[in-house]
């Protein structure tokens, strides 16, 4: 393993680990991906659901574009590798 797979390895393992940590206290977990608009993003919640958001007001006020299917959460889940944790 390269050095460099060897940072993406424990930075990949951190962001798990923050994930969890996030939804086990009842929070929500913020997910980036290049795919989307600049502004945007995903929540996820300890109950499954994920939104996808608009951030505005310099990222104080979210404005949810839409609620994701449970097909489409549990297909953004698989393709970052997060499983599947119904907390609620």
């Amino acid at each position: 393993m390269t050095v460099l797979q060897t940072i993406e390895k424990i930075g990949n393992e951190a962001v798990q680990e923050l994930r969890l940590q996030k939804l086990h206290g009842g929070n929500s977990f913020m997910i980036n991906s290049r795919e989307l608009e600049s502004n945007q993003c995903y929540l996820e919640y300890p109950d499954g659901k994920i939104l996808l958001v608009f951030l505005k007001n310099a990222a104080r006020e979210f404005t949810v574009v839409r609620t994701l299917s449970l097909e489409d959460a549990e297909a953004l889940r698989k393709k970052y590798g997060f499983s599947s944790l119904y907390l609620l």
